[in-house]
């Protein structure tokens, strides 16, 4: 399946550069030029209870002639953020507007019983995925294993919203195995916030809201050349779409009013990326009070109903992280502020990730035209997943990150393959019609350690529900300092035979609603494309696989 997909990359590649070459200005996946200032996505809230909308995937070129993608709203919104309450409904009507290839690959992934839209993946296939949405995974849901979306068809997404979700940022995305990077790359990504963070840290009520959306694209180097130029990037970066590109890094503007806090809202939606953002005001890193990671607020896994501030200089974000966090706007007296990112120490086989800017950060008598955070309104009853600190576990597994390539020896591997494993079981690339890896029961409370087996970082990621980390390397994190993500990295691997390899100890709770099959695997997606995925089935509480079957 590896080499289809290849083949289909390839096919995907010739058809948007041939079908929106006039666009210099990426016509209906629009960007934004350099320098430009950080405004908020155009958002959708929910009305009684529901977001109903209708959204077109299209695809364009941009001036450099990158392969562009985006959701737009039936009314001409790019990728908006939706604002729903936990037990809210999300209604999305997705046309595939992407033509296809005329001759193009096909793959059937799909048989009758488990087809979702159309059972053929083609070049031009899309689907979505609301990742962190504790949500069912079953057809017209959170499902990404078998739901298609092919050229020119529509397909209804009735998203649930649990009741007891926690309150923060999630996003979406497409998701289809082996083409969702270079869609992610191309920038088809949107926020969702779950209303009501303050309820849970009341430190963010009525502070001004900036949702910052950092995403990576193709890198086109720059005709300047020299010795002077500064390490050159794997990927080029966007920042609401503004562009921040090698070597000259023309940094985006933020405005924020003086002597003014901001809740700022941040998901690195990069494909490949890997992020340790900094607040810097005339060199010195600026403290910033985090209130939630990956959608949950920090501090609330104890069952308290109540978060703690973590205030940290940097935060370290793999693709599809989340950082919601406080920051002061920078006094009159200083001369340069920005928001960058630190260099990336990701081992000898990852991808280069430079120190850089994002944006330029500066100061104005006047208020910002942002939204303002509600205060608290009410007392919470419970969140999924906070009380996981304390639940009895009652299973333990061990899986591992590999990979393999040509140029290291492993000849009778096929060049560029990823695979995560269960301990004890074969190797395997992901394939939607493979079995599930790990079958477990609806009430489980599972604790995963995850080794890394290879020379670069890896970002474990699990759909459906988040996990609370409570070791990294086998140092026990202290239990009033573990947090709850949906992905987290995992350390790499020196090479050193006699060194252990780098792990996490996560623990995993599905006494949720949600059962069913789903996945987890590396979020950094070029290593998902490229196998490093597996199916997880949940069975209802009170079944086994035998009789589930029946």
């Amino acid at each position: 399946m590896n080499r289809f997909l290849c083949a289909l990359l390839l096919a995907l590649g010739a058809m948007t550069l041939g079908s929106g070459a006039a666009l210099a200005d990426g016509g209906v996946c629009p960007r934004l030029p350099a320098q430009s200032p950080v405004n908020n996505p155009p958002d959708i809230y929910s009305q009684n209870g529901i977001i109903d909308i209708a959204m077109n995937y299209y695809t364009s070129v941009d001036d450099a002639g990158r392969s562009l993608f985006c959701f737009v709203t039936s009314d001409g919104m790019e990728s908006p953020t939706l604002h729903v309450n936990p037990g809210d409904t999300i209604k999305i009507q997705l046309t595939n507007q992407v033509p296809g290839t005329p001759g193009g690959r096909s793959m059937r992934v799909s048989n009758s019983s488990d087809v979702c839209g159309d059972a053929t993946m083609t070049d031009s296939s899309v689907n979505m995925h609301f990742h962190g949405t504790n949500t069912s995974p079953t057809c017209h849901s959170d499902e990404v294993i078998h739901t298609l979306v092919n050229s020119g068809e529509t397909f209804q997404y009735v998203l649930h919203i649990p009741k007891d979700e926690p309150p923060g940022l999630y996003w979406y995305h497409p998701h289809v195995h082996g083409t969702s990077s270079h869609m992610l790359q191309g920038g088809a990504t949107g926020m969702i916030e779950v209303e009501g963070i303050a309820n849970i840290q009341p430190a963010v009520a009525g502070l001004p809201e900036r949702f910052i959306i950092l995403r990576d694209q193709q890198f086109v180097e720059s005709p300047i050349q020299g010795s002077g130029l500064p390490t050159a990037p794997f990927w080029d970066t966007t920042i609401n779409y503004v562009p921040v590109s090698f070597p000259q890094y023309k940094t985006a503007t933020i405005t924020m009013q003086q002597g003014s806090q901001e809740f700022w809202r941040v998901v690195n939606a990069g494909a490949n990326t890997i992020m340790n953002l900094q607040v810097v005001y005339d060199g010195v890193p600026q403290p910033l009070q985090i209130v939630a990671f990956d959608g949950v607020p920090t501090g609330s896994k104890d069952g308290r109903h109540q978060g703690t501030i973590v205030t940290q200089t940097n935060i370290f974000l793999v693709p599809s992280a989340r950082a919601e966090f406080i920051v002061a706007a920078p006094p009159s007296t200083v001369k340069k502020a920005q928001l960058v990112t630190l260099t990336i120490d990701g081992g000898p086989s990852s991808d280069v990730n430079p120190y850089r800017p994002f944006a330029t950060i500066q100061t104005s008598t006047a208020p910002q035209h942002l939204p303002t955070l509600a205060p608290p309104s009410r007392a919470v009853a419970k969140l999924r997943f906070d009380d996981l600190a304390n639940a009895k576990i009652t299973a333990t597994r061990n899986l591992f990150f590999s990979e393999y390539f040509i140029a290291f020896g492993f000849h009778e591997k096929e060049a560029g393959t990823f695979f995560i494993t269960v301990d004890g079981q074969k190797e395997t690339l992901f394939d939607p019609n493979n079995p599930p890896a790990i079958i477990t029961t609806q009430g489980a409370v599972e604790q995963w350690r995850i080794e890394n087996w290879t020379e670069e970082i890896h970002a474990f990621h699990m759909h459906q529900i988040h996990f609370l980390v409570q070791a990294v390397n086998d140092v026990p994190i202290p239990k009033e300092q573990q947090q709850l993500y949906d992905v987290f990295p995992v350390p790499y691997w020196n090479g050193d035979a006699g060194t252990p390899f780098p792990s996490i100890t996560v623990k995993l709770d599905f006494r949720g609603k949600d059962v069913g099959d789903f996945v987890y695997h590396c979020h950094i997606l070029d290593h998902e494309d490229g196998g490093m995925m597996a199916i997880i089935r949940v069975l209802p509480a009170g079944k086994t696989q035998k009789t589930a079957s029946k």
